[in-house]
């Protein structure tokens, strides 16, 4: 039987969500049971600050799968809005900072971007927003065209307090248009148990009925061991030896992904191991500065560091990936971490913190290790001793790479775990459930 979102429903709905009900039939039928049900589709615009070509994180990850997920189901009209110039695609808009707001701070330029957005959601059914930025174009598209707005959760302002040396003022701004984007939305999407949890904490007056949890995931079919010739001659063009033993980390020079506690713990490693450090986008010119320093201190030390800042294609990713013992995550704020679950897709196993939502992927004992961390209760995600966090972090690397066999039986696993628990087909179905419990209210 072909899915359906919904069939043709007459009732009364309150004022606010009527708009959202009025589903547009698709030029065919179905029959179920001798019964005839119109298909219908229901358009959702999806708001995002990322989206190819301008991806470089986590959330811009989850929105292109999720958006393909959505697509490929036929019963769904995905459009996208998304900052910046944007490659011709069908049903995706481009929304480039506006010119009058080019010397405006940082935030004020978001803001210009969300109006513009928000003002073209007319004849959408429901608008969904992904990460502060496109927050703000979600409610007030859900004001301005009486729809809901469902926002997913991929971080916290109020657990990025660091945001404030890149934003200055702005910050304030930016946590004031998260607050009341969420104490507004019609469902907050978690993406991790742990996310949910913070979500309450930080917004006690959401119901806590209206936080789902659905996890991010994978592609297991881009994301998958590549051990062939061509990937080899890819990590040796790096200079980097295949047949050593490595540790590899992916994710932008943020105080939230912890690269300053990796490299001190790295000067604890065996000389032989190799760190390959595919790490740029910095959010402030303090923390580059600090990064350059400790990686070039590190230098002086031991040989085998490889730092590659641009971004990289993905077939490239994956054969750096393939190739590595381990994979890290020092992180000191996770919401769950799409990159774990990138490495566990290419069979690596993942060492990473307990911390957010990265215990809900990693399993340790079975895919990799996690690494305690006690931390401050400031919202920094700062351990309460560093010293320690980089102790424990260089200890369990240093066990993790000293049993290569090991590591690979994790490795095998982890995959195994990300196609079986991560997909996207299932996540684009949870995500479905989330968008009817609020059009039907």
């Amino acid at each position: 039987m072909a899915s359906t979102f919904g069939e043709r429903d007459e009732r009364v709905m309150p004022a606010t969500y009527y708009h959202a009900r009025r589903q547009r039939e698709v030029g065919h039928q179905v029959f179920s049971g001798g019964a005839r049900t119109t298909v219908v589709i229901v358009r959702v615009d999806i708001l995002s600050k990322e989206y190819p070509p301008n991806v470089y994180g986590g959330a811009g990850v989850h929105v292109v799968e999720l958006v393909k997920a959505l697509r490929a189901r036929g019963d769904i009209d995905a459009q996208v809005r998304a900052f910046g110039q944007v490659v011709a695609e069908a049903g995706t808009t481009g929304y480039p900072d506006l010119p009058q707001l080019a010397a405006a701070n940082a935030t004020m330029q978001t803001l210009g971007v969300d109006v513009a957005i928000a003002a073209d959601c007319g004849g959408a059914d429901l608008v969904h927003s992904h990460t502060w930025y496109a927050n703000m174009a979600g409610h007030l598209a859900s004001l301005l065209h009486g729809v809901p707005h469902v926002i997913s959760a991929h971080s916290l302002e109020p657990l990025r307090p660091w945001k404030a040396e890149q934003l200055g003022g702005g910050y304030r701004v930016s946590s004031w248009v998260e607050k009341t984007a969420y104490e507004a939305a019609a469902a907050v999407i978690a993406v991790s148990h742990g996310m949910r949890a913070d979500v309450l904490a930080c917004y006690p007056d959401i119901d806590p009925a209206q936080v789902k949890v659905v996890h991010n995931g994978i592609d297991a079919q881009l994301w998958q061991p590549d051990h062939s010739g061509g990937a080899r001659d890819v990590v040796t063009s790096f200079g980097i030896d295949p047949d050593s033993p490595s540790v590899m980390f992916v994710g932008r020079i943020t105080r939230q992904k912890g690269l300053p506690y990796l490299l001190r713990a790295c000067t604890q490693l065996p000389p032989n191991v190799q760190l390959v450090l595919c790490a740029g986008a910095p959010d402030t010119p303090e923390i580059r500065n600090e990064v350059e320093t400790l990686i070039e201190e590190l230098r002086a030390t031991r040989q085998g560091v490889f730092w590659i800042a641009e971004m990289l294609p993905r077939p490239q990713v994956v054969a750096l990936l393939s190739s590595a013992t381990v994979f890290v995550c020092p992180s000191v704020y996770e919401p769950l971490g799409i990159v774990n679950l990138e490495a566990m897709a290419c069979e690596v196993a993942v060492v990473a913190t307990r911390t957010g939502g990265i215990p809900e992927v990693v399993v340790p004992g079975e895919t990799g290790w996690l690494v305690d961390i006690e931390q401050v209760s400031d919202g920094t995600g700062t351990p309460v001793d560093p010293q320690k966090f980089v102790d424990d972090l260089a200890a369990t690397l240093t066990e993790a790479v000293r049993d290569r066999a090991r590591a690979r039986e994790y490795g095998v696993a982890g995959r195994r775990r990300a196609v079986e628990q991560f997909s996207w087909t299932s996540i684009g179905d949870q995500t479905l459930e989330v968008y009817r419990s609020v059009l039907s209210r």
